[in-house]
C-alpha cells in the first residue's frame, strides 16, 4: 500500500514537472505582449513586482505569495525573475512556472531517494537524502545558469552584423524607431533573439516611455556590456545630435574584432581541455593497444623456457 501510494505520488510530481516545464518553455504566445502590460502598470503607478505577490489574485499569485513568505524567498524571487528574463523567458507567470517546476524536481527526487533507501541504515538514509535535496536544489539553477549563458552568446553573436544593418538603415534617412524596426524584421529569421530585442524597445518607445528608460531596460534585461556601450552610444547620440550611422559602422567593426578575438581565445582553450580527456580515456586505451601484445608474448616466451624439457 505505502508502495502504491509513493508510485502515485511520484507519477503526480513528474505530471506537475512536465505541466510547469512545458508552460515555462514551449508555450510563449505573445511575450511583446506581455511587456507592454507590465509597462503600462509602471506608466500608470501600478503595483511593483514584489506587492503583486500578494494573497489572491489567481493560483500562481499565490503561490509566489507563499514562496516569499520563507525568510530569503523575496529575495530569490527577484533574483531567479531576472535571470529568467536574461535567458529569454519573459513571460509573466515564468516566474512561477519555474519555482513550481523546481519545488516538484527537488520534491520527487527526495521521494525518489527516500523509496530507493528505505531499507538502508539511518545514515545512509540521511546521506541520500541531504544528496537528493542539494542535486533537487542546485540542478535547475544550473540549467537556467546554463540558458542564460547560451542566451548572451547568441545575442553577442548576432550584434556585430545586426549593428552593421543598423548603420545601413539609418544611412537611408529613416528615424531611429523605424531603422530598429526593419532591421529586427530583416533579422527575424537569422538572429530572432536579437531582433525580439529589438522590436521591444521600439514596443516599448510607441507604447509613450522615453528611449533612455527603454534601452536602460534593454540592458538589464540581457546583462552584456556590448549592449550596454551600444544603447550608451545611441542615447548620447540622440542627445548631442551627432551622427549616428557613422558611429555605428565603427562599433560594428569593434564588435568583430571582439568575436574574432573571443573565437580565437575558444581555439587556444581547446588543446588544454582536450589534455584531460586524451589523458584519461585515449592514452590508456592506447597502452593496452601497444604493450598487452608484447607482455603476452614475453609471458608465453618464459612459460615456455620453464617449461619441462
Amino acid at each position: 500500500m505505502t508502495a502504491l501510494l509513493l508510485f502515485l505520488l511520484l507519477g503526480a510530481a513528474l505530471a506537475a514537472l512536465l505541466w510547469s516545464g512545458y508552460e515555462l518553455f514551449v508555450n510563449q504566445e505573445d511575450p511583446l505582449g506581455d511587456r507592454l502590460e507590465v509597462l503600462q502598470e509602471h506608466a500608470m503607478a501600478g503595483p511593483t513586482a514584489s506587492s503583486r505577490r500578494r494573497g489572491g489574485g489567481g493560483f500562481l499569485n499565490s503561490f509566489l505569495y507563499v514562496i516569499s513568505l520563507v525568510p530569503g524567498g523575496e529575495g530569490w524571487l527577484r533574483d531567479t525573475e531576472r535571470e529568467l528574463a536574461q535567458a529569454g523567458v519573459r513571460r509573466r507567470q515564468a516566474i512561477a512556472y519555474y519555482t513550481m517546476f523546481q519545488l516538484v524536481f527537488l520534491l520527487g527526487l527526495a521521494g525518489l531517494m527516500a523509496y530507493l533507501q528505505r531499507n538502508n541504515e539511518f545514515p545512509q538514509q540521511f546521506g541520500g537524502m541531504v544528496s537528493a535535496l542539494l542535486l533537487g536544489w542546485l540542478l535547475p539553477q544550473q540549467v537556467l545558469h546554463r540558458m542564460v549563458r547560451r542566451y548572451r552568446n547568441k545575442l553577442q553573436d548576432a550584434l556585430p552584423d545586426t549593428v552593421d544593418l543598423l548603420g545601413i538603415v539609418l544611412g537611408t534617412g529613416l528615424a531611429l524607431d523605424q531603422s530598429m524596426l526593419r532591421v529586427s524584421e530583416e533579422m527575424e529569421f537569422i538572429y530572432p533573439e536579437l531582433a525580439a530585442e529589438f522590436s521591444t524597445v521600439v514596443m516599448q518607445v510607441k507604447a509613450g516611455q522615453e528611449r533612455t528608460k527603454a534601452f536602460q531596460q534593454l540592458v538589464r534585461r540581457t546583462g552584456i556590456e556590448d549592449i550596454k556601450s551600444l544603447s550608451a552610444m545611441i542615447v548620447q547620440s540622440e542627445r548631442f545630435g551627432t551622427s549616428l550611422s557613422q558611429a555605428l559602422k565603427v562599433y560594428a567593426d569593434s564588435l568583430r574584432t571582439r568575436r574574432r578575438l573571443r573565437a580565437e581565445a575558444a581555439v587556444g582553450k581547446a588543446g588544454i581541455k582536450m589534455l584531460f580527456p586524451i589523458v584519461l580515456f585515449i592514452l590508456p586505451a592506447l597502452f593496452v593497444i601497444t604493450l598487452v601484445p608484447g607482455i603476452l608474448t614475453v609471458l608465453r616466451d618464459l612459460r615456455l623456457g620453464l617449461g619441462p624439457r
